[in-house]
């Protein structure tokens, strides 16, 4: 049982890299997008809205938020199922593997919030100038 679910972790980090590969390509050109996103969305009044680490922060939270929200529900499924099986021990353990795999799932995506938050933050605050890192020699 925990095999299979080290296997189906194995698997959600692959699909997460390919699905992650093209932006980590395509960082080198984040500022000829910006331009060309800027001069498209000028005559639809949509410059100076919010950079790039902005947006890319607000869908990584929107993402881990509804993946939070998918645990939660497959806890309360898997809670029916236990409390519904009437004695019955394969009902039992399946519900039981469910509730163990969404805990761990749950404290995964927790864990790459608080990490995601944490870099987002400091790449919007090096950007802004309110970083820690000086240039200047003291």
């Amino acid at each position: 049982m925990i095999s299979k679910a080290f296997r189906h972790l194995g698997v959600s980090l692959w699909v997460w890299a390919f699905l992650l590969m093209p932006v980590a390509a395509s960082a080198q050109f984040t500022d000829r997008v910006k331009q060309g996103l800027n001069t498209a969305g000028e005559p639809a009044g949509l410059v100076g809205g919010a950079g790039l680490e902005t947006m890319i922060g607000r869908i990584i939270n929107i993402v881990l938020g509804a993946a939070g929200v998918v645990l939660l529900g497959l806890l309360l499924y898997a809670g029916f199922l236990w409390m519904t099986a009437g004695g019955d021990k394969e009902k039992v353990t399946k519900a039981r593997g469910m509730i163990f795999n969404a805990i761990i799932g749950l404290l995964i995506t927790v864990l790459a919030f608080a990490i995601s938050e944490f870099v987002i933050n400091r790449l919007i605050e090096i950007q802004a100038g309110g970083g820690a890192i000086s240039t200047s020699p003291t």
